[in-house]
């Protein structure tokens, strides 16, 4: 079920926005944990709003975070990546 916030709570990957493959592309570059503001620089994004998206890729198994404030993607985010 998605509930119609853009957040793509449904877990499907078609249902990614292009913003939240964006993070994960950011994220995937990175090629290790990396801040809020590292995402931001590199997808525009506002640090504000990125904490919200990225809260939601986290419920959703395609982001994790193993370091306190700092953020990576996960197998599961780099193959809805791929998708």
């Amino acid at each position: 079920m998605n509930c119609g916030c853009g957040c793509a709570c449904s877990g499907n990957a078609n249902t990614l926005s292009d913003e939240h493959k964006q993070i994960l592309a950011a994220m995937e570059k990175c090629g290790g944990p990396c801040g809020t503001k590292d995402i931001a620089a590199a997808t525009g994004y506002e640090t504000k709003s990125l904490s919200a998206k990225i809260a939601d890729l986290k419920k959703q198994g395609y982001v994790d975070s193993p370091v306190r404030c700092k953020y990576g993607i996960t197998d599961q985010g780099r193959t809805v990546l791929k998708s």
